[in-house]
């Protein structure tokens, strides 16, 4: 199973973009077979780009 271990959202040139790291575990040892891989994806749906603005909002108003 793959197992997502963090996520960044940002903006730069291209448009809102997600970059999240995972790890792959054998199901049936618990046993890590894949660490720390990173894939990035622009967010190209409405509802997650405009999920991903409110939790940036919210970020800033805890400055």
């Amino acid at each position: 199973m793959k197992i997502i271990t963090s996520v960044t959202v940002f903006n730069d040139a291209v448009g809102m973009r997600m970059s999240a790291t995972y790890s792959e575990v054998d199901d049936a040892t618990g046993r890590i077979t894949n660490d720390n891989q990173r894939f990035d994806r622009v967010i190209t749906d409405e509802t997650a780009k405009t999920e991903a603005q409110a939790i940036l909002a919210y970020a800033a108003e805890n400055l």
